[in-house]
């Protein structure tokens, strides 16, 4: 038996993951000598990793004593959370993601814009962008359904406080400030 593609190891490992409430982000496989490299991304937080962690490396040992897979030599197995440099393309990653900074380029506008990402909408359709620093600070619905490339910032210092304050609005609270600031 070959070596299990990605997407045999997403079938594979999606029960697992799901049980626990988080989606597959994606899975990379490296073939290396005598030890390769099985990296399943999930959306969770470090204590459910180390269970899902747990759960697959079990599941995958006995998929390949039952010979439904096979690592060849061994394999290494690693369960983490997509990075920081994954862009953002679904809502839940926006509101995984609120208060953060983010840089947004629209298909076809130009230059990228930086904001500060606030509440997204209950149906997830949209998320508040604040920008700006000071008197200029602004906020925008930036609408999920356009072709949008975003990926977080990375911060070493605080975030303005103005900018904080807006974040922590929800979306229709946003959408108020937004309409009476004008």
């Amino acid at each position: 038996m070959p070596f299990p593609t990605s997407e045999e190891i997403t079938a594979l490992a999606r029960p697992v993951v799901e049980a626990h409430g988080h989606p597959i982000e994606g899975v990379k496989l490296h073939r290396a000598g005598k030890k390769s490299l099985v990296a399943v991304m999930v959306d969770a937080d470090s204590d459910t990793l180390e269970a899902i962690s747990t759960e697959l490396s079990a599941l995958f040992d006995a998929a390949e004593a039952a010979g439904e897979c096979n690592f060849g030599p061994g394999y290494t197995l690693e369960v983490s959370t997509p990075g920081v440099d994954t862009p953002l393309s679904a809502p839940r990653h926006w509101r995984r993601n609120r208060h953060r900074l983010v840089s947004v380029a629209l298909e076809g506008e130009g230059e990228p814009t930086i904001g500060r990402i606030g509440a997204l909408a209950e149906d997830g359709s949209a998320v508040i962008l604040v920008r700006g620093k000071g008197k200029s600070v602004g906020l925008e619905a930036l609408r999920l359904d356009q072709e949008i490339t975003a990926v977080v910032q990375i911060e070493f210092a605080q975030p303005p406080e103005e900018q904080t304050a807006l974040t922590g609005l929800t979306f229709e609270e946003a959408t108020q400030w937004q309409e009476e600031h004008k």
